[in-house]
């Protein structure tokens, strides 16, 4: 758990080393979700249900934390490659932690104070509104944690330290884990809290992890106030923000498309829903690794384009997708094999499972083009071009994916969507393939086969 100078030796090497560690990280963040789900599921409808109202809603709360951590880690990471004085990157960093903090207050305040008028006008009973009410005011009151956290851990990232983050990850979440149980049914010598408990879980979680990454980064002088803390705001925070604010646009717009193309699937029945889900679910468990990789992409691109070793940013950019095409297409092979076994055990129903399995033996095979996208975006955003980013997300959404899945259930029921998807996916490669062009991070020939030699020494 050190620094890490990723402008230095082969490229595979240093993307492996900050994105092997986050793929524990993610998985030990979704998990969450999973034991959430699990635990108040047991209480009755209401709390289940509760959870699935607040599931993309909170998702897409959260791609502000995502977007802030971008904007960190880009400011961070291109001021480590130049070279500039230590105290250029423990200010921006500084500055990020106060931007962070500051609009992850005010996003907090919004939700407590809306959350009941949302979630009614999204269509939650009375019944359901109650159980959220129990929920929410905790996941509000832990918000600016997670979003410090998370810009912590960029800056963690930024150093080329990829285990940290995901140590604070993994503490978070294990935390979470442990306490909900706990919480929810009164074990021990803590009264029975029901929903209130697992919120009240995240809260403690985040809470205890944010402290903890925050003290290590302080002791490891990353983050820390001898370093002129009030020279430059304005500019440090155009800087984070140029990156941040789109890259926060572009993370929510996949769970609101997601919700949207759900509304489609709802029209097939209620197991279609079930089934649609269920698979998405074990989507989100398959493509960790490139999630991860997302994540790792981001510093190198960074620390070598601000040291001006653009070939090398280059080169990260066609590993990432060679990656993301062998990881694909294995891990489509394998979903493929085992896709009814898999279905049956995450669907709540024969025919719910059906729906899961055909979704998971047909979409997989796109999954490459989902991990060439979120890869070339992370890249994009490394080298402060979120716009183009978020111009990539939003035409995925919104000129393939949402169109074509009601156009395609129309037409063609569930194979319509599934086949929107895949679409979506496929278009995602050509469409990352012109902006990285077009944002310099790809040369004419994209070269993914390399001389040996090259391969060895870069």
């Amino acid at each position: 758990m050190s620094d890490r100078d990723l402008t230095k030796g082969p490229v595979w090497r240093a993307l492996a080393s900050v994105s092997a560690p986050m793929s524990l990280g993610i998985l030990a963040v979704l998990s969450v979700g999973i034991v959430d789900a699990y635990f108040l599921g047991q209480l009755g409808g209401a709390p289940l249900a509760a959870v699935g109202f607040l599931y993309p809603v909170a998702t897409a709360i959260t791609s502000l934390s995502i977007g802030l951590s971008a904007g960190a880690n880009t400011a961070v990471s291109q001021a480590i490659g130049r070279g500039d004085d230590e105290s250029v990157p423990r200010r921006l960093a500084l500055h990020a932690f106060g931007l962070g903090a500051v609009l992850s207050l005010i996003v907090a305040g919004l939700f407590w104070v809306g959350f009941r008028w949302l979630f009614g006008a999204m269509g939650a009973s009375d019944e359901v509104l109650k159980e959220i009410a129990e929920y929410a005011p905790w996941w509000a009151l832990s918000f600016p944690f997670l979003v410090v956290m998370m810009i912590t851990n960029a800056v963690f990232r930024a150093h080329g330290d990829g285990a940290t983050s995901a140590v604070t990850m993994i503490f978070s979440a294990l935390v979470n884990m442990a306490l909900t149980p706990i919480l929810i049914f009164g074990w021990w010598i803590f009264p029975e809290m029901a929903t209130e408990g697992a919120g009240l879980a995240t809260f403690i979680g985040r809470a205890v992890a944010a402290v903890a990454a925050i003290s290590y980064a302080i002791w490891r002088g990353l983050l820390q106030f001898r370093c002129e803390p009030f020279k430059n705001i304005p500019k440090s925070v155009k800087e984070i923000g140029s990156v941040g604010l789109p890259a926060s646009f572009s993370n929510a717009i996949n769970p609101a498309g997601m919700a949207a193309v759900t509304a489609a699937v709802a029209t097939l029945g209620e197991a279609a829903v079930g089934g649609f889900g269920a698979a998405t679910r074990v989507q989100s468990v398959a493509i960790v690794a490139l999630l991860a990789l997302s994540s790792g992409i981001g510093p190198v691109v960074g620390q070598n384009w601000g040291a001006e070793k653009k070939d090398r940013a280059r080169r990260a950019v066609r590993l990432s997708w060679l990656f993301c095409l062998i990881y694909g297409l294995a891990i489509a092979a394998l979903l493929t094999l085992f896709a009814g076994p898999i279905s049956t055990a995450m669907a709540s129903s024969e025919e719910a499972a059906g729906y899961a399995a055909q979704y998971l033996s047909i979409v997989s095979w796109s999954f490459v083009g989902y991990g060439v996208i979120i890869t070339a975006n992370a890249a994009m955003n490394a080298r402060s071009k979120a716009l183009w980013s978020m111009g990539l997300s939003l035409s995925r959404i919104l000129i393939f994916y949402l169109p074509l899945a009601w156009i395609g259930v129309t037409l063609m029921g569930y194979p319509g969507i599934l086949a929107a998807a895949v679409i979506a996916n496929l278009a995602a490669i050509y469409g990352s393939y012109i902006a990285a062009r077009a944002t310099d991070l790809l040369e004419t020939d994209i070269g993914l086969i390399r001389k040996p030699a090259e391969r060895i020494s870069g």
